[in-house]
């Protein structure tokens, strides 16, 4: 089975290495491995690793902990593909299906790939004006029903991270701990949103990443700039 591992490790040469050496040791395959960010001596890591058959996940925490001043921010299952060239194959697919006239399939192609490139829970697509319901165009597998639901951020100026104990959320989100990040898509009016539950909460780094990703969509899929 694949956990996808969220590590704050010291920012010196040679910490990964011991990470990867520790994990070994311990019979865990790395897969892959994001480095989110750095800064303030540290550096936030996502680590995707093969858990041998008959292990436990704890047994993850305590490799990882066995380096010193490693820590383990979060520790979830992980069944997406795995892919170094995420972002390019999805500004591919998107160049692709941009067709003259209402972007709709863009739209959708977008919402279901997200997911995949940030090591989120799902993706969608939202149009509102904060009065009343938002509008769905699209969304992936496993996203919430924002049908029926206002958003009082929409219309969106800037990206912004949406922590799990906001108001406007339905109650039943907030016991899920459903973390969220979105960004304008095309127009203030209109907004992607990327979820996990249970966090970790997105990072501002994860937040500016898809802001760039989403103003090349917006483009390839011939959108006019927020």
């Amino acid at each position: 089975m694949s956990y996808l591992l969220r590590l704050v490790v010291p920012d010196r040469p040679g910490i990964l290495g011991a990470v990867a050496t520790a994990l070994g040791e311990a019979g865990i395959d790395i897969v892959s491995v994001d480095v989110l960010e750095r800064g303030g001596n540290v550096a936030v890591d996502d680590v995707v690793v093969d858990l041998p058959p008959g292990r436990l996940p704890d047994s993850l925490i305590t490799a990882a902990h066995s380096v010193p001043g490693v820590q383990v921010e979060s520790l979830r299952p992980f069944a997406g593909p795995l892919d170094t060239h995420r972002e390019l194959e999805l500004l591919e697919a998107l160049s692709r299906a941009a067709t003259p006239g209402p972007p709709t399939l863009a739209i959708k192609l977008l919402a279901a790939e997200l997911p995949r490139v940030f090591h989120s829970g799902w993706a969608v697509v939202l149009s509102g004006d904060g009065d009343g319901p938002c509008e769905v165009l699209a969304a992936s597998d496993a996203a919430p029903t924002f049908d029926g639901l206002t958003v009082p951020w929409l219309p969106l100026s800037n990206a912004r991270l949406l922590p799990s104990e906001d108001d406007w959320l339905p109650e039943r989100w907030r016991e899920m701990a459903i973390e969220m990040m979105a960004t304008p898509f095309g127009s203030p009016r209109t907004a992607v949103v990327i979820g996990r539950s249970g966090g970790p909460a997105f990072r501002r780094s994860e937040l500016l990443r898809l802001v760039h990703l989403a103003g090349i969509a917006a483009s390839v899929a011939h959108l006019p700039p927020a």
